[in-house]
């Protein structure tokens, strides 16, 4: 059998113990999404052979784990029941459609998969992650509104390592963010380790009363399967995680203030104005283009009134940084991280309100054509909770994301396995990463 090779075990629908027959309608930050991919994350997890018993490729010691697995996911589904719906579209008589999640409990899709010969250490210890990891989720470059009637909103693959397991999710981004996504991975790995507990992990909020007087349900789109949807061929990528332990992020937060002569540039704002200047030089463009760094701002507080934590769906909208190339690397990472706080800063409550009133009026939904290689994003959050997801046989020991949302410029920030520190996923050119890596003043704030 070649080693890397991923097979599937075994295909299961979980569906949540009660059924409903409620619905969960979508806003304007949902709907934006119809046209983009799934958002994929998973976590590894080592486990450490027990003298005592047997295991072989398709089993894991101490437990039966897929159908312990199996079972809290069901559990789960009792909170987070729109996931086991589906996305559904009615055409309206003015040649419009309308989305909603029905909360039909058809279920989650659960496949139980094995990589042949594979360790924890194949995952870890390579600089750029390994093509196989991608073979983790399913749902690969799938487009949200692809998913309507048929296709789960969430999928799950857990894939057993010869000493190890991951747990991928795959979830339509037209339903739930970053946020949503990782609270749900919480409230899972707590059911499943049997210490589930509402005061530390609040219920999620469905309810779209928020939005009265904003927002007249069901939205009228335009129908996305009659909208030209180009799919994008990317160049050969690779990706690369870049760890900035506590201390050297203290280190650039204080370096970055101090060139302003400020108090205000944020330790992730620091990080973000270093990736932008070390990215900029080793892009080698031209001193007179534009460059453009676009961060995904969650909103959730600054709605007014504030949503809860707790809302559960989309709510984030891009803001952007730009520069000329000559200024950005002139001026240096103070700067850069400055320009970055100016404009997270602009990012006014009144702001979001007038999007969804406007975009209400006049729906355009994101089309992702590619990025050119002036342009940066960066999404997710260093305050989720990632590796507090233990699942009852210990913490995880790595993050990692499937193949979509992956393009040049794609760089995906998470907390660091240590209290503090903060991780990247850079999504770059074989080249650019190349020459990230001889950036000795880049490098220097890197532990390996």
């Amino acid at each position: 059998m070649q080693k890397n090779m991923v097979r599937f075990l075994s295909t299961d629908t979980i569906r949540s113990t009660s059924n409903s027959i409620r619905r969960m309608e979508l806003t304007p930050w949902d709907l934006n999404l119809l046209l983009q991919e799934h958002v994929q994350g998973g976590l590894l997890f080592h486990l450490k052979p027990q003298p005592s018993q047997e295991q072989d490729a398709h089993h894991l010691p101490k437990n039966d784990v897929i159908d312990h697995l199996k079972a809290s996911l069901s559990r789960t589904l009792d909170i987070f029941y729109p996931l086991a719906g589906r996305l559904v579209m009615i055409e309206n008589d003015d040649k419009t459609a309308s989305f909603f999640v029905d909360c039909n409990n058809l279920g989650v899709q659960f496949v139980h998969a094995v990589a042949d010969g594979v360790t924890v250490a194949d995952i870890l210890d390579p600089i750029y992650v390994p093509q196989i990891v991608e073979s983790f989720f399913l749902m690969n470059r799938v487009l949200n509104y692809e998913s309507t009637n048929s296709k789960p909103l969430l999928s799950v693959q857990v894939t057993v390592l010869v000493d190890g397991f991951f747990i991928g999710c795959s979830l339509n981004h037209a339903v739930a963010d970053g946020a949503s996504f990782w609270h749900f991975f919480n409230t899972w790995s707590e059911i499943s380790r049997g210490s589930y507990d509402v005061k530390s992990t609040p219920l999620p909020i469905f309810e779209r009363s928020f939005f009265d007087g904003i927002i007249d349900f069901p939205l009228h789109i335009p129908n996305p399967y009659k909208e030209n949807v180009e799919r994008v061929v990317h160049p050969p990528l690779q990706q690369r995680y870049f760890h900035f332990p506590k201390e050297k992020i203290a280190e650039l937060k204080a370096k970055a203030n101090a060139e302003m002569n400020t108090d205000k540039i944020s330790s992730l704002q620091a990080l973000l104005g270093y990736f932008w200047l070390s990215i900029t030089r080793s892009r080698r463009l031209n001193d007179d283009q534009e460059v453009q760094y676009l961060i995904a701002v969650g909103v959730r507080q600054r709605m007014h009134p504030p949503l809860p934590n707790q809302y559960f769906g989309n709510a984030a909208q891009v803001g952007m940084a730009t520069s000329t190339v000559g200024d950005l690397i002139q001026h240096g990472h103070g700067w850069a991280a400055w320009h970055i706080n100016n404009m997270l800063a602009s990012k006014i409550k009144e702001e979001q309100r007038k999007f969804l009133v406007d975009w209400s009026k006049n729906p355009r939904m994101v089309k992702f054509s590619g990025m050119r290689s002036t342009k940066l994003l960066t999404g997710n959050s260093p305050r989720f909770n990632v590796y507090g997801n233990d699942f009852g046989w210990g913490r995880p020991v790595a993050v990692r994301n499937g193949v979509s949302l992956k393009f040049e410029g794609n760089l995906m920030v998470f907390p660091g396995k240590e209290e503090g520190s903060i991780d990247f996923e850079a999504c770059l050119l074989p080249e650019t990463l190349d020459a990230m890596a001889k950036d000795a003043e880049f490098m220097q704030a890197i532990t390996l």
